[in-house]
């Protein structure tokens, strides 16, 4: 069945076409200052203007000298340097025009701070609308890394436009789409904010390259994102941060006293290969990849001039490049090895796969405990209460109490903000006086069973948000019985993303919602969810004859982030079921980053 389906296979939509749009839009924008220009770039668009357009393309352009700005946020502090370069030409009397390029969109803030430097007058504003940066053939991103916490703990509500314009955009290259499902307050508000742009704007009817959309908020699953990864490319993200499609290697993977800079995408051979593969089967792939390719070079002895001559036009530098990125990847491989191995990466998983399984708490608050007083990791020791609450809803008092404590004692007092966003988000909680697992998931069940209730209260839903995990767990099977042994050389489900502990809970949501067409069948599981579930047919023209078997092509949207151990399971899920997944997220995240971007210090 599964070999049937992948004969088959949907195509990816081609992406260089959204590329084209943002780069010539750049250009528009910048060829309405004619003449030579200076361009000041905030810091963290550096990395995604690389990839729509490079200095030579900015070149070409007339742009002369390019200025890093150091400001964060956008729209706060990045115009001071701008107002301080206006004010000082405008001292020394000289008169040039000034043109401020907000992006993804303008909010009126940024006018409203322009206006208190006063240069409101002096300079002219316009909006680039960088929505979407592909990142490979089936991963875009929003680069929007703020989303998370403007959205899920300050409740600012401002980038919605920004993911509903970013759909919008989707839908005009590659829909109609046949049909939406959706999870979560900010993904029904990323819906309507994309229907109503369908509504105002001029319906072309084309042929569909997607056919169902899914939209996840990240705060349904906050349990997968807290997981050490173990799959490649989720583990080369947590050691050495893959920053938009690029890693930077240091010495000790390049064995120089350079460091360099590496594209990881599906063009890259070596890497397409392992990307997706659970950690410990990578050494034997790369063994036999370097054996591959030491018989590729070993074929020249005995060639003849003719021979030799091609093998150089037609081979050589291929093997040259492949064996390079072998090179890296294994440096990368063994560098991982050594910094996991110093850390007891086994005793972290044990641990983490207990916590997942509800086996052993007490064990595992101690390992915890031991992490807080050895000082190993501010991020990691947090993360791994986080991961204690979330799959425990919420901590016993007295554990909760000392553990805080430790944690207070250990880091500093400086924390305690950080602890209240993560109580806020229902990260790290405490368990109320009566409220023990068992007397929630009744009282939930009740509400489920119960058809006069009717919508939850929001009492009910604060308790079903804090009291789910075990309880999903079991009605979706995330944590497959552990009584065989689980060959990661041959996975048999998406859990071998996480070892074989867990399927991800965002991952197997589409894989159920998608096999019933919808949600019936799974309302118990959407009201512990919290609800705020969808399901719509898509728009006009869907009755069009869809291409390349666009209905097998599911573009899955995460609002908060998404990380790679996800997307390595949906690739999986998709190649078992005959799907083509593409994932928009607004931007990459790992457990580091979650917890990062909650911190009190955070700017």
């Amino acid at each position: 069945m599964a070999h049937s389906a992948r004969r088959d296979s949907p195509e990816f939509p081609d992406f260089s076409l959204l590329k084209r749009l943002v780069r010539d839009q750049l250009i528009y924008l910048l060829e309405q200052l004619p003449g030579k220009k200076d361009l000041f770039i905030e810091a963290d668009l550096m990395s995604p203007l690389d990839r729509i357009a490079n200095v030579s393309t900015l070149k070409q352009h007339e742009v002369d000298k390019l200025y890093k700005v150091e400001y964060k946020p956008v729209f706060h502090n990045s115009d001071a340097p701008v107002s301080d370069v206006v004010n000082a030409d405008k001292a020394a009397g000289r008169f040039k025009r000034y043109k401020i390029i907000f992006t993804p969109q303008k909010f009126y803030a940024c006018e409203a701070v322009l206006e208190e430097q006063g240069i409101f007058g002096d300079v002219t504003s316009d909006e680039w609308a960088f929505y979407l940066l592909p990142l490979d053939d089936d991963i875009i991103s929003l680069e929007l890394p703020e989303f998370l916490r403007d959205n899920f703990l300050a409740g600012d509500q401002r980038w919605v436009r920004t993911a509903g314009s970013a759909l919008h955009l989707l839908h005009s290259l590659y829909g109609p789409f046949s049909k939406l499902y959706g999870i979560g307050r900010c993904s029904k508000m990323t819906y309507e904010c994309w229907r109503k742009l369908v509504e105002e704007g001029e319906q072309k009817a084309h042929q569909a390259e997607i056919g169902n959309v899914f939209l996840i908020d990240r705060d349904v699953d906050f349990v997968t994102p807290l997981c050490s990864q173990v799959v490649y490319e989720g583990l080369v993200d947590d050691i050495f941060r893959i920053k938009c499609g690029c890693v930077e290697f240091g010495p000790d993977v390049t064995s120089s006293d350079k460091s360099v800079k590496v594209m990881l995408n599906s063009q890259d051979k070596v890497f397409s290969e392992i990307r997706n593969e659970h950690f410990s089967n990578v050494f034997g792939f790369l063994s036999q990849k370097a054996r591959n390719l030491q018989t590729a070079y070993d074929k020249r002895r005995g060639m003849d001039i003719k021979q030799m001559k091609a093998f150089v036009s037609e081979e050589l530098k291929g093997l040259k490049q492949e064996h390079r990125l072998l090179s890296l990847h294994i440096g990368a491989s063994e560098s991982m090895m050594k910094k996991k191995t110093k850390q007891d990466f086994q005793e972290l998983l044990k641990t983490e796969h207990s916590l997942l399984e509800g086996f052993e708490i007490r064990e595992c608050i101690s390992y915890i405990e031991e992490h807080i007083n050895r000082q190993v990791s501010m991020i990691e020791s947090l993360r791994l209460l986080c991961l204690l609450s979330a799959t425990e809803n919420g901590l016993l008092p007295k554990d909760f109490r000392s553990l805080k404590a430790q944690y207070l004692q250990s880091y500093g007092v400086d924390h305690l903000l950080t602890f209240s966003n993560l109580k806020q988000l229902g990260l790290l909680v405490e368990q109320q006086p009566g409220e023990t697992l068992t007397v929630m998931e009744s009282r939930v069940g009740k509400l489920v069973n119960d058809k006069t209730a009717g919508k939850l209260t929001d009492a009910f839903s604060s308790l079903a948000k804090k009291g789910n995990f075990r309880a999903l767990s079991r009605r979706l099977n995330l944590v497959p019985k552990s009584d065989e042994e689980y060959d990661l050389r041959v996975p048999r489900d998406m859990a071998y993303v996480f070892s074989g502990a867990y399927v991800p809970l965002s991952c197997k949501l589409i894989e159920q919602v998608l096999e019933k067409d919808g949600w019936t069948g799974l309302e118990e599981v959407t009201r512990l969810l919290n609800g705020h579930e969808f399901a719509v047919t898509g728009s006009s023209g869907a009755d069009l004859k869809p291409k390349n078997n666009a209905q097998r092509v599911v573009l899955v949207m995460f609002l908060g982030g998404c990380t790679f151990s996800e997307i390595s399971a949906l690739r999986f899920l998709g190649r078992e079921k005959g799907y083509k997944f593409i994932v928009v997220t607004t931007s990459i995240i790992n457990s580091s980053r979650l917890i990062e971007a909650l911190l009190d210090d955070h700017v």
